[in-house]
């Protein structure tokens, strides 16, 4: 692949942008970045990505905009521990198991993978949660094992397409267990880095990653991150909600709309 700038900053814009966006509303970014890595590109004349190419990407890049997220969060009590350990132990498993599996993909498999977990993502966030944020942060209650369960399932399917999960894991835990929506970010993006080890070990070890481009994602993500939750902490926790759904909507529509 042809290093030039226009590559470089391109790669690095859609980092940046991405990494912002996660940061601000909880998740690890794959839900915006897979789409424009795919398309915008070759709008600028550029080598296009294959869908394993840029899965890999992705999956590295979230390792890193989760790092910045959850340390941006760190103080105040929005990261639940208890959460954190029965979810991301689950989707720890799962995404590795989904990582590995992916090579025996095709590029369309993986892009129905991510449109339906897209789908099924944008109609959870619409779904209203009423009082949610009127519970104190710490009287916050969940079923620990109905938590691990759904994450392993997450975990297999934002593995196939290097995406973490955190675009399933907000929603999850916004309407299924009843949690806050600034401890749901906190703490997602915790879960999100602790899946992001095993898709990313998973693409790795069967040389999914195109390490330049994933190099770029990296130093936009350690930089974006952490402006985007510091941003995150200062917002209205429906506007945050609202954007969130919007981005997961436009993704499920772009998708459906090129494979139909």
């Amino acid at each position: 692949m042809e290093l030039n700038l226009t590559f470089i900053i391109t790669i690095f814009l859609i980092g940046f942008i991405g990494s912002y966006i996660s940061g601000m509303v909880g998740i690890g970014g794959s839900i915006i970045k897979y789409p424009l890595l795919l398309y915008i590109p070759p709008l600028f004349g550029l080598a296009a990505f294959s869908a394993h190419e840029v899965s890999g990407i992705s999956a590295v890049q979230v390792f890193f905009a989760t790092i910045g997220g959850v340390w941006a969060y760190r103080k105040g009590g929005y990261l639940n521990k208890s959460l954190i350990l029965y979810m991301g132990s689950a989707i720890l498993i799962g995404s590795f198991i989904g990582g590995f599996g992916s090579k025996m993909m095709s590029e369309g498999g993986i892009n129905l993978i991510y449109g339906i977990l897209a789908l099924i993502a944008a109609i959870m966030m619409f779904i209203p949660n009423k009082g949610v944020d009127d519970i104190p942060l710490n009287q916050v209650k969940f079923n620990k094992w109905l938590a691990a369960g759904l994450a392993l399932l997450v975990g297999i399917g934002a593995g196939i397409v290097g995406a973490a999960g955190a675009f399933l894991l907000v929603p999850i835990m916004l309407v299924v267990l009843k949690i806050p929506t600034r401890m749901t970010i906190a703490t997602s993006l915790a879960v999100t880095f602790i899946s992001s080890i095993g898709s990313t070990v998973g693409k790795l070890t069967t040389g999914q990653v195109d390490y330049v481009p994933a190099l770029i994602m990296v130093v936009a993500s350690l930089i974006a991150s952490p402006l985007g939750a510091a941003a995150g902490k200062k917002m209205n926790t429906k506007v945050l909600q609202i954007i969130l759904a919007v981005l997961i909507l436009a993704t499920a529509v772009k998708i459906w709309l090129d494979m139909l």
